[in-house]
């Protein structure tokens, strides 16, 4: 059974930083895409970043510049970098994890960036 945990959200100034992590159970970790994707209030999630198997990246438009999408396989874990946060990056942030056409979600952490 797969399991996706996320943690490090929070509440933070325009141009602060935060780190998010996504620590992931139950699967063959270092074979499958994962990802970050984000919703916010009134509105469909969205893509954030991701990164295949192999390291390959994609961000939205939106955070390319600002936010870097890394794993570390040993660790079964995913992380977000977030920097010069801005109000518009206000949303609950969930984990992906992409087995085949299989979508694996955590519960989200919630990220409010205050201007």
């Amino acid at each position: 059974q797969v399991q996706l945990v996320e943690s490090g959200g929070g509440l933070v100034q325009a141009g602060e930083s935060l780190r998010l992590s996504c620590a992931a159970s139950g699967s063959i970790f270092s074979i499958n895409a994962m990802g970050w994707y984000r919703q916010a209030a009134g509105k469909q999630r969205e893509l954030v970043a991701t990164i295949t198997s192999g390291g390959s990246t994609n961000y939205a438009n939106s955070v390319k510049g600002r936010f870097t999408i890394s794993r570390d396989n040993a660790k079964n874990t995913v992380y977000l970098q977030m920097n010069s946060l801005k109000p518009e990056d206000t949303a609950v942030y969930y984990c992906n994890e992409k087995q085949g056409v299989v979508n694996y979600w955590g519960q989200g952490t919630q990220v409010t960036v205050s201007s």
